[in-house]
């Protein structure tokens, strides 16, 4: 992907040490990856679906604020500007404003408005502080974990918890999560959980087609595709999906458990977000 050395606002970085504690999972706040951590407590007998605690220690070393941002923290830096400046742009065109999420990269663990959180949890979104939080090692463990290497891979997993961000202004987040409590089983609520997610997915790729247009428009310019990168983004989506996760932890797959939706399911709407680039083209909750 071409992208630019941005200086944003709406980043920041936060230092980070090693510890434990109780990741954030509110409304809504669960991360990309943070399904793997659900299935391992729950699931393999871990503990129960409300706190997630007992992960063991996160090591990490005290993060130097003062250190030169390394490649990866101007990536996201690029992106928390670029995504979100695309949505903007949006929300401008359907006569609304836009409010800008911060993003935040961190090593070890967090404190959040939704608690505090681990490196285990993944990249989340929490809606009580309206602030994205990823520890960048996760970006190793895409590649090498779930095989899903390249930049463009990464900039998906900040463009689907941007998504987040999106619904969380808009209602849908809270809608959702009044239906999840008023579901009649765990099942029915997990069906929600799994359209709220594949919404971001989509919203990911809408954000996609807009680097592709303006690489077409300028095929010189700084921000554009290069080839492969969209299959970077779909092999990230797929290499998350319920199913494959599932499978990798030596499960049986199991839909009725699944919360953020299968890898097909996940590249699909990930792909027609890109393909239509129109936001209007994701509702997964009435597909």
């Amino acid at each position: 992907m071409r992208w630019r050395r941005t200086d944003s606002d709406h980043y920041q970085r936060r230092g980070g040490s090693g510890g434990f504690g109780i990741p954030a999972m509110a409304g809504g706040g669960a991360g990309i990856i943070g399904v793997i951590v659900l299935l391992a407590t729950v699931l393999l007998g871990g503990g129960g679906g409300g706190g997630l605690s007992g992960f063991g220690e996160v090591l990490g070393e005290q993060e130097d604020p003062n250190a030169p941002p390394s490649e990866d923290e101007q990536f996201v830096e690029f992106l928390a500007e670029d995504t979100q400046a695309v949505w903007a742009d949006i929300f401008t065109q359907a006569g609304e404003q836009y409010g800008y999420a911060t993003v935040n990269t961190f090593t070890g663990q967090v404190q959040t408005g939704c608690g505090a959180a681990t490196s285990a949890v993944g990249p989340f979104y929490c809606p009580a502080d309206s602030q994205v939080y990823l520890d960048l090692d996760f970006f190793d463990e895409l590649s090498a974990r779930f095989d899903a290497p390249g930049d463009f891979a990464q900039a998906y997993v900040v463009a689907h918890e941007v998504g987040h961000h999106v619904q969380n202004l808009v209602g849908t987040s809270a809608e959702v999560r009044a239906r999840e409590q008023a579901a009649s089983s765990e099942e029915e609520a997990n069906q929600w959980s799994v359209r709220l997610e594949l919404q971001a997915d989509c919203y990911a790729g809408v954000w996609a087609n807009s680097v592709y247009q303006r690489g077409q428009e300028d095929p010189q310019g700084d921000v554009g595709l290069e080839e492969g990168d969209i299959d970077e983004g779909l092999a990230a989506a797929e290499a998350v999906g319920d199913d494959r996760i599932q499978e990798q932890a030596g499960m049986s797959v199991n839909p009725e458990s699944w919360t953020h939706g299968s890898s097909d399911q996940r590249r699909q709407w990930f792909q027609r977000g890109f393909e239509s680039g129109d936001w209007t083209r994701c509702d997964t909750f009435s597909s």
